[in-house]
């Protein structure tokens, strides 16, 4: 058995607020995405929908890529639609590192101001 469990954790490894349109948007880089992160950790997504409302429908998506030099790919996706009974929303934690993303994008009716974070494991 290892002796050395030790772990960190960095709550807000990446962080940003940002007005989400129908352009896609990378939570990693908070620009147009996806883009691509290599670095390696176990990643978790905290997402305030606070200001969504009835009609409003955004999406999440985490991309990687299955092995270096594959195709970066989506590998999970959720949906949002309408004002949110619980506002703060929590991916779940994915094991990434060869070219990953977090994404979000407007689907229909207003573009609203969304707030995120992503936290690492390693």
């Amino acid at each position: 058995m290892p002796e050395d469990l030790n772990m960190t954790i960095t709550v807000e490894a990446y962080s940003g607020t940002e007005t989400v349109s129908t352009t896609e948007w990378s939570m990693t880089t908070d620009t147009v995405g996806p883009d691509t992160d290599t670095s390696s950790g176990l990643f978790q997504a905290f997402i305030d929908l606070n200001a969504l409302v009835f009609g409003d429908v955004f999406e999440f998506c985490v991309y990687e890529k299955c092995r270096t030099g594959d195709t970066q790919r989506k590998v999970y996706a959720a949906q949002f639609a309408n004002a949110q009974a619980a506002p703060i929303w929590a991916s779940p934690a994915l094991i990434l590192g060869i070219g990953w993303d977090m994404t979000l994008k407007r689907v229909s009716v207003a573009d609203r101001a969304i707030a995120w974070r992503i936290s690492k494991v390693v």
